[in-house]
């Protein structure tokens, strides 16, 4: 490979390019966020690589709050990194040589820049692909904008192929390139090994194809590698481990995994606000409540230049709190969301209103707040982030419906739903008191329904509702019998189920994990085949199917006769 453009000039601004990115990197890792902003921005419209980290940390910053000019402004930033790139690039791209090289064409004729700038001109557009996935749940805009996905995809595939020909030589720059390969063919075997079958059809139509353990292995090398993606690889690992396979999974993500991964980050930097917050996520979901809610402090305390951080510790805060029922708490965290974030005055009112509706007779309510006249304001609330409603925030709407009646049959237990939403009967599964407990309030919820005078059929969803929850809890206590007989109760009920009919293709899914927990494979199969073939145009569909398809690759991978 030619290192020499003309005397050279160019590799070595390649080399110092990357030099001061790492630095940037640096600087962003030790909470000076602006101060890293700053050192990029200066040559953002002349070098690629600053181009691209650039814009990388206001997408960072947008998948942090959810602010739709944040979105706007990141995607606005992400495209013009990508025309820097396209300005390094070889004339005809290495899609269109690609047949040449491999034929044995002399590699001479691409500089080191020219490949590099084709990585870094995929990953632009594999970040705008992250932008429409974040703004819509169910991957329709991901779809829509395919053939960026596509190039992208393409190109991926291809200079993975081109660094495996005997012909290629490797230039002074080749871990960087290498590990930014590595990041692209990890984060698309993974992301698209996710995807509900139905939506993966229609990608294969057009040439993709996802393996989960070939993306996590490409992921995982590209993490320990010393270059400038290392940190993107881990960030993603630990995001697919700690977050993803939770809330679009059925929560079994690799936590030593992730452990492993955290601590060298967090030796290197003990205050980093990003490897606090994974720490305290990582005991969250170990079950060590109070361990997490330690380390989301102490991450709230690292810096306070950007509070988008504190958002990420607020919303799981709240959880923690829910977790331990201390409502109080929980709504405290609820409202700071509400006076401090953008990103869903919907979600954060009902949350409110949810808490509020937990307290006790004798409990105060804060600032003399109503959950009544909370839940009414719900729907007023909406908002759209680059044109999507956002999923959670419809759910809460619809639920909030019934507080518009003069005389509103109250929802059961709220918070507890929401939590179920959020998968957060995996988290306190791991905590035996915190499940009992978590059972005694169902029951009571349970017991005042069964006392009810009410014939409106919204009890019987309630009940439903209640012994989904109750099942959840009797399956990590072991009670597997009471557990099957909750599920079921839901399933020969759904014909009295008008409004949440959610309940039952996720009383299905969780029947199913049930089943798979217990050796009956074939059994849980059919029903997950159920859930995803039979049912259609209910609350959180997409994240359902997201889950249906983690579920199934379960049940596929256990050997016949398990």
């Amino acid at each position: 490979m030619s290192r020499d453009t003309g005397g050279g000039q160019k590799d070595s601004d390649l080399k110092i390019s990357l030099a001061e990115c790492m630095t940037a990197l640096d600087m962003f890792l030790q909470n000076d966020f602006q101060g890293a902003l700053n050192h990029l921005q200066a040559k953002s419209k002349e070098s690629m690589y600053h181009a691209l980290t650039y814009a990388t940390m206001l997408e960072m910053q947008a998948m942090m709050t959810f602010d739709p000019q944040d979105i706007v402004n990141a995607g606005n930033t992400m495209k013009e990194a990508q025309a820097v790139c396209q300005r390094f690039r070889k004339r005809s791209t290495v899609a269109d040589s690609f047949n040449n090289l491999v034929h044995g064409q002399s590699l001479d004729q691409f500089t080191e820049e020219e490949i590099h700038a084709e990585v870094c001109y995929a990953e632009c557009l594999l970040q705008r692909a992250a932008l429409t996935f974040l703004q819509d749940e169910n991957m329709v805009s991901f779809i829509k904008g395919g053939i960026k996905v596509r190039n992208s995809y393409q190109t991926y595939k291809e200079l993975d192929t081109l660094q495996k020909c005997a012909n290629y030589v490797k230039g002074e720059s080749h871990c960087h390139f290498e590990g930014g390969v590595k990041l692209g063919v990890g984060a698309f075997n993974l992301t698209l090994s996710m995807l509900p079958t139905r939506i993966l059809r229609l990608l294969e139509f057009v040439g993709f194809s996802g393996n989960k353990d070939y993306g996590l292995t490409q992921l995982q090398e590209g993490a320990v590698d010393d270059s400038f993606r290392a940190l993107l690889c881990t960030l993603l690992l630990l995001c697919y481990h700690t977050f993803l396979s939770f809330v679009l999974g059925t929560g079994k993500g690799n936590i030593d995994e992730a452990e492993k991964l955290l601590e060298p980050y967090l030796k290197r930097y003990p205050k980093g606000a990003i490897f606090l917050f994974f720490a305290g996520r990582i005991e969250e979901i170990k079950g060590n409540i109070d361990e997490a809610i330690e380390k989301f402090e102490e991450c709230c305390e690292a810096q306070q230049n950007w509070k988008q951080f504190h958002h990420m510790c607020y919303w799981q805060l709240m959880w923690c709190f829910t977790y331990k029922q201390q409502w109080k708490m929980a709504y405290f965290y609820a409202d700071l969301l509400n006076k401090e974030s953008s990103w869903s005055k919907a979600t954060y009112v009902y949350m409110k209103a949810a808490y509020l509706s937990m307290f006790e007779e004798e409990d105060t309510k804060p600032f003399g707040e109503d959950e009544v006249k909370l839940f009414r304001q719900v729907p007023s609330l909406k908002v759209k982030i680059a044109g999507k409603s956002l999923p959670t925030e419809k759910f809460a709407i619809r639920k909030s419906r019934r507080y518009q009646a003069q005389n509103p049959v109250p929802l059961p237990v709220p918070p507890l739903e929401m939590m179920y939403i959020w998968n957060g009967y995996a988290v306190i599964g791991k905590q035996g008191d915190l499940t009992e407990k978590m059972l005694e309030t169902l029951s009571k919820a349970e017991k005042r329904l069964e006392g009810s005078s009410e014939t409106d059929f919204l009890i019987n969803e309630d009940q439903c509702l209640v012994k989904l929850l109750k099942g959840l809890c009797f399956k990590y206590l072991e009670r597997i019998e009471e557990a099957e007989e909750s599920f079921k109760h839901i399933i020969a009920n759904e014909k009295k189920i008008k409004y949440d009919e959610y309940l039952v293709p996720n009383a299905l899914l969780e029947l199913a994990l049930l089943y798979l927990q217990i050796d009956r494979r074939e059994e849980a199969i059919k029903l997950l085949e159920n859930a995803k073939q039979n049912y259609k145009n209910y609350s959180m569909e997409s994240r359902t199917h997201f889950r249906i398809q983690d579920a199934l690759l379960q049940a596929k991978s256990i050997p016949n006769g398990c």
